[in-house]
């Protein structure tokens, strides 16, 4: 149990002993605390009184009332907001920082994403904080962090995809038909960045039980975009070589891509030499994996214009089905390329349980993607639909801040909340 918080711990949650204040909007600071929400703590989203977080109005696609017709709601809002407390202050006006301050004074952990220095003004800055709560650990995401000559500028997904070199390794080279600089099908830095200020979060956390203190996380979409890099990073710190869009293919593993068959296309992961022996045994080119251009990976890298449309010559012959079946006997990763609607009704992803549907009183339930987190004592749970804007404004200001009804009717007349 925290010194910070007075909500009951849940035993049967990892994080049930924390509060976090999540400022945040639209998909990195709102991953995050998602993440945390999913694993127990209690989070209280502040949101802009009659506008709420920007993703709420991002459609279409919007969400359905029972009769099938699209709401106002948009379906964006809801991948990343279950389980938290949807709070409307106005931290424009002096009132609505004084609560946020309260607010802050009772948590463990505040989120926020507001340009470098933004929430100074109002008083809400992590110095500022700092001197009422020194236990509160305080992560800002930025575009580009809180130092650097960019630290001023507004980050964005895109924006940062493009900058750190991830488009110019995503789609097809550019002599070939469609070639070009690609985003990732999703904001991959938004969710990435989310996922390390959880785990800067849990860090600093655990500073605290030693320390006692606090402390801020400067977390910049710029710095999680190099880093997941990975690989490709460091073939080119080490080599002096810019790695360049190459499709579906691997720059250092062959075969390692997709491939045509009879009715459609399929995915060859070899990654290995016993690998790709079994496969060309099953396609019934043994020989292949003697021959010195393709028996071991160097080879195949060194060969891939060769061996590559060989392979695909063949991979024409079957059905998708057809190889599936024949490769998983010989444990030869190997698998259909599904679009979202086959991928959730795929009997892994059933037995895995990894749709959840939240009951909603206007939608009758809200879809969503189960945690990843599989803990065997303490798993995480998704208890709650993301919420409607200001939807438990009075019940946390009440509980949290001891605040009674006249005080909320005051509040709201003046537009405070």
């Amino acid at each position: 149990m925290t010194g910070t918080s007075s909500r009951a711990p849940a035993p049967a949650a990892a994080l049930g002993h924390l509060r976090v204040l999540d400022l945040s909007r639209v998909l990195a600071g709102p991953w995050c605390g998602q993440i945390l929400a999913d694993l127990g703590a209690e989070v209280i989203k502040v949101e802009k009184p009659g506008e709420g977080d920007d993703t709420r109005h991002w459609g279409p696609p919007f969400l359905q009332d029972a009769e099938g017709r699209d709401t106002e709601a948009a379906t964006y809002y809801t991948c990343a907001n279950r389980n938290k407390r949807s709070v409307t202050i106005d931290i424009a006006q002096p009132e609505g920082q004084a609560l946020v301050r309260e607010l802050a004074l009772r948590s463990d952990v505040l989120i926020e994403n507001f340009k470098v220095g933004g929430l100074k003004r109002y008083g809400l800055d992590y110095e500022s904080l700092r001197e009422l709560n020194p236990r509160l650990v305080y992560c800002s995401i930025t575009g580009f962090g809180q130092t650097g000559p960019y630290a001023p500028r507004a980050g964005y997904d895109l924006l940062v995809q493009a900058a750190s070199g991830m488009m110019s390794i995503t789609g097809r080279p550019d002599h070939e038909p469609g070639g070009g600089p690609m985003r990732v099908g999703v904001a991959i830095t938004d969710l990435f960045t989310g996922v390390y200020a959880a785990t800067a979060i849990l860090a600093a956390l655990e500073v605290r039980h030693r320390t006692g203190r606090g402390q801020h996380i400067d977390m910049a979409l710029l710095d999680v975009g190099m880093a997941m890099l990975a690989n490709q990073a460091s073939a080119f710190l080490n080599t002096g070589r810019a790695p360049q869009r190459q499709g579906n293919s691997h720059p250092s593993i062959v075969p390692y891509q997709d491939f045509p068959t009879a009715d459609g296309a399929m995915l060859l992961a070899i990654g290995n030499d016993g690998q790709f022996a079994r496969f060309c045994e099953a396609a019934g080119v043994p020989q292949w994996a003697k021959d010195e251009r393709f028996a071991t990976n160097t080879s195949r890298v060194r060969h891939r214009e060769l061996l590559v449309p060989m392979i695909a010559e063949l991979t024409r012959e079957r059905t998708t089905r057809q190889w599936v079946q024949l490769l998983e006997d010989r444990a030869v990763p190997c698998g259909p390329i599904n679009d979202i609607a086959q991928a959730f009704d795929d009997e892994q992803v059933r037995a895995r349980g990894l749709r959840v549907d939240l009951p909603h009183p206007r939608f009758g339930h809200i879809g969503g993607v189960a945690s990843p987190l599989r803990l065997a004592e303490t798993p995480p749970v998704a208890h709650s639909a993301p919420p409607d804007l200001g939807e438990h404004t009075d019940e946390v200001l009440q509980r949290v801040l001891g605040l009674d009804e006249q005080r909320l009717r005051e509040l709201r007349s003046r537009g405070v909340v």
